[in-house]
């Protein structure tokens, strides 16, 4: 074979591989275009619930009601089953959540103050990274009043799909507004299943898209009024078939058996939005690329020690479901575990395991080498109440500005006279006896006493009365001197 010859086979030839190649790319660029993308970095989707307590789950094992999706999830996810919110309270955990601080830290130690606008959040932090972020439902962050718009900008922190409210409990009139429209809407009908509804969609339009995203789905119920769930749910649960926990006086049994029966309710409808939500994952191909966290800002005392709502440090108040689906990839076992993971704590945990570096503001523990078996932490957990505001956390109702230290067996709180609760949670689950001055127990409360000071003094908490950090932040109070507001 000649020269020219050999030229112009080599130039076919190459022209040849150059067109089959050509074709293959365009084959494997019209199945990638099929097919979800988004496969190396995961989508994060936070079902954020209000006053929904660690005990009112199937899988937690409440007699009184079945949560078939959420113990299908539970069977599939690491339960951190000692969870806490550490300050009990909606604004502030959520502002934790958002953070990864401690509630002195960030300011937002009450209900009704806004978080700072320039605080590092995890949207923005996100955002940063090249995800698209999501808020839908309840915020409770803005201090601006209820029902307000919460401007877009840097008051909505990060998040740029926005489909929420400052704060309502109107859940059958619920009022929201709609990414940059500035017009009052309210949600068709119940707002869990509408929210819900929007979370899918917003879920949907990201399946082909170039970049993850993170979306908190924040839930108004199953906090009061407990009695607005649709009418198909109430009729499920009969008041006079509701078994209580140990630890509700006779006083109140006929009322929390009504209550219970509404809460039940609103919990069924959201356990079936959630398998809606997690059928929707599944069905468009991007569950096993999503990181699930199902929580709650606080639970909800429901009559146990004589009380109703939160901020107390009772179990019923600072346990909180804490569930994380973690894609297989991750290598993460599934199962129960026992560190008490906190407010501040799921921040740091989330950006970890999304291989995302962590801002030098963050105070909350990083989960991720704990749970892959590397370090052993979250032994111990502060909680906090800084001032009793609220219907049924003021002093008549026993609410009191307190410290506690919890840990897997004990919860010892002092309030500004000295040591008030010692409880031991396995010779006491029901939290029914408190073992302050009991001779039994002086070395357990010497210990603990120990180590909620170094605690406190690790986090620079001085434990001042409440109205020291009122006056420190610049905030409010009304007439009566007891409610918290901000200009």
């Amino acid at each position: 074979m000649n020269s020219k010859v050999q030229i112009r086979f080599c130039y076919n030839l190459f022209l040849i591989c150059t067109i089959v190649f050509m074709v293959s790319c365009n084959e494997k660029k019209k199945e990638i275009a099929e097919q979800p993308r988004n496969t190396t970095r995961p989508n994060v989707l936070v079902l954020l619930t209000d006053q929904w307590r660690a005990q009112a789950t199937g899988y937690a094992g409440d007699p009184n009601i079945s949560t078939p999706h959420l113990d299908s999830l539970a069977a599939i996810s690491v339960n951190f089953k000692n969870a806490v919110s550490g300050m009990p309270v909606c604004s502030p955990f959520r502002a934790s959540l958002l953070t990864g601080q401690r509630p002195l830290t960030h300011g937002v130690f009450m209900n009704d103050v806004q978080l700072d606008t320039n605080a590092v959040t995890i949207a923005k932090v996100f955002h940063k990274e090249g995800y698209d972020t999501g808020y839908i439902g309840k915020w409770h962050l803005d201090g601006h009043g209820r029902l307000q718009n919460v401007a877009p900008g840097k008051r909505r922190q990060g998040f740029q799909f926005w489909k929420g409210n400052e704060c309502t409990h109107d859940y059958n009139e619920s009022v929201y507004y709609d990414n940059e429209d500035p017009t009052r809407k309210i949600w068709d009908g119940y707002d869990t299943f509408e929210q819900t509804d929007a979370a899918i969609g917003y879920i949907k339009e990201r399946k082909l898209a170039d970049n993850p995203f993170m979306m908190i789905l924040s839930y108004g119920t199953p906090h009061a009024p407990y009695h607005t769930a649709p009418l198909e749910y109430r009729n499920r649960f009969d008041p006079k078939k509701i078994l209580l926990r140990r630890n509700v006086p006779d006083s109140l049994k006929e009322r929390v058996k009504k209550d219970l029966a509404g809460y039940y309710a609103h919990i069924a409808a959201l356990d079936d939005m959630i398998g809606k939500l997690i059928k929707n994952l599944k069905d468009t191909g991007q569950f096993e690329n999503t990181i699930i966290v199902f929580t709650s800002d606080h639970g909800d005392l429901l009559g146990s020690h004589g009380a109703y709502k939160k901020q107390q440090p009772y179990d019923e108040s600072v346990k909180v479901p804490m569930l994380y689906y973690i894609p297989d990839n991750l290598k993460i076992v599934a199962g129960e575990r026992d560190a008490l993971m906190n407010s501040e704590d799921i921040m740091p945990t989330l950006l970890s395991l999304c291989n995302i570096s962590i801002p030098n503001t963050v105070e909350g523990i990083d989960y991720r080498p704990y749970l892959e078996g590397k370090e052993e932490v979250g032994h111990a957990t502060l909680l906090s109440c800084v001032q009793p505001f609220g219907q049924w956390s003021r002093s008549q109702h026993g609410g009191r500005e307190y410290r506690a230290i919890k840990t897997q067996q004990y919860t010892y709180a002092r309030d500004l006279n000295g040591p008030w609760l010692l409880f031991d949670k396995i010779n006491d689950p029901y939290q029914l006896n408190n073992l302050v001055g009991n001779e039994g127990y002086a070395s357990v409360q010497d210990a603990m006493e120990k180590l909620l000071s170094h605690r406190l003094k690790e986090t620079g908490d001085e434990f001042l009365p409440g109205m020291e950090y009122i006056k420190k932040w610049g905030y409010l109070v009304d007439k009566t001197g007891t409610v918290p507001y901000t200009n």
